[in-house]
């Protein structure tokens, strides 16, 4: 396998307290689209892990994650918004 991840460094990017409180929002929803694909998939709730019986501790509310989850989902969305940051865009809330 010669794949080699090359993801954009947006370690120059500082975003304002109000773009990293949409970030949390955004782990939300992206826990809350993974726990649709894996429920639509046949997954239920179980206390551990199991493949074969499509069982996993993770459906659960967001609020319910363990942090080491939240982390997950939290960096994915604070990459995705330093990258839109860094690409030039503008995000803002429009009231």
């Amino acid at each position: 396998m010669n794949y080699n991840p090359k993801p954009i460094d947006t370690s120059d990017i500082i975003l304002p307290e109000e773009l990293l409180a949409l970030t949390e929002k955004i782990a939300e929803n992206v826990h809350d689209v993974w726990a649709v694909g894996r429920l639509e998939q046949g997954w239920t709730y179980g206390p551990v892990r199991n493949d074969e019986r499509k069982e996993t501790p993770c459906l659960v509310p967001y609020n319910e994650l363990p942090e080491s989850e939240k982390e997950y989902d939290r960096n994915t969305a604070l990459e995705t918004v330093k990258l839109i940051v860094k690409m030039g865009y503008l995000i803002y809330l429009n009231n």
